[in-house]
């Protein structure tokens, strides 16, 4: 009784969190009258009554599908937007990000407690706090309206050298002396040890980094001012009658990249968060 009843908990809680990927995926497929028979009373001011939603459309069609693959050039535009931004804030990451990280973890320098303290502290901080510092960074390196705006300070983040951070310590110092042993330079310790070793963090952090960028909204909507630079989070931001299903569809789209990478990198992640947990 009690295996039934877990089981049935599970399922039950499951389906919650599933439900709006079903409702996204049901109202992409869903004829414009059966969404605006859905959808009325919640978006048109004149409609009464109360917004109902069913599992499966009624009158199937792809045709929001087609309008927004086929008869939307802007929703290509800002796709694109959306995978240059990702790109950008990625390779970042591997560039100066990775090598930062091993550098606090693996080298004792001057005021280096100090320097990891101001790195956990911007960590910690949301954007609301340093979104005028930015701003005005942005500005006097004339970087505002456009995509690198979004990208630097990605690139440069703190989160992900606070998790590889731990990755890195975990690495046994009579590896590395061995290697200093063998003859083998700093460089050489980093990029056929560190990085083989840490592999499981660097995807895990550059993934997360991944979902962030990939559903960033604020600053997009203060540091770009031209829509042909908004990322697909700002595509139909506001939804009505007429592009009810476009909206679905658009949404959909954004989310299919996340759920692949998830699911080719799950291990990987799962191993990365319960480690930058528990390693000290």
């Amino acid at each position: 009784m009690k295996r039934k009843l877990s089981l049935f908990l599970i399922a039950f809680g499951a389906f919650i969190v599933i439900y709006p990927v079903i409702f996204l995926l049901a109202g992409s497929f869903m004829h414009p009258a059966e969404l605006e028979e859905h959808l009325a009373p919640i978006v048109s001011p004149a409609s009464q009554g109360f917004a109902d939603w069913s599992l499966l459309p009624q009158i199937p069609t792809l045709r929001s599908y087609a309008k927004v693959l086929l008869e939307e050039p802007q929703f290509f535009m800002v796709f694109w937007n959306s995978v240059k931004i990702v790109a950008g804030v990625v390779a970042g990451q591997l560039l100066f990000g990775v090598p930062a990280a091993w550098g606090f973890a693996r080298y004792e320098f001057r005021l280096k407690k100090l320097l990891f303290f101001i790195y956990i502290i911007l960590m910690m901080l949301p954007f609301q706090v340093i979104m005028l510092s930015q701003y005005l960074v942005l500005r006097e390196l004339s970087l505002l309206d456009s995509l690198w705006a979004i990208i630097l300070p990605g690139a440069f983040s703190t989160f992900p050298v606070f998790v590889l951070y731990n990755f890195f310590r975990a690495i046994p110092e009579s590896i590395m002396e061995s290697a200093r042993i063998d003859g083998a330079s700093e460089f050489q310790i980093f990029f056929k040890i560190g990085i083989p070793l840490g592999k499981t963090g660097i995807i895990a952090a550059l993934l997360l980094q991944f979902l962030e960028y990939w559903n960033v909204v604020e600053q997009p909507l203060i540091f770009l001012d031209r829509e042909e630079l908004w990322p697909l989070t700002l595509y139909l931001p506001e939804i009505s009658l007429e592009n009810a299903g476009q909206s679905l569809v658009a949404a959909v789209i954004t989310l299919v990249p996340t759920m692949i990478l998830f699911f080719l990198c799950k291990d990987h992640l799962e191993k990365g968060i319960v480690a930058s947990a528990v390693k000290e």
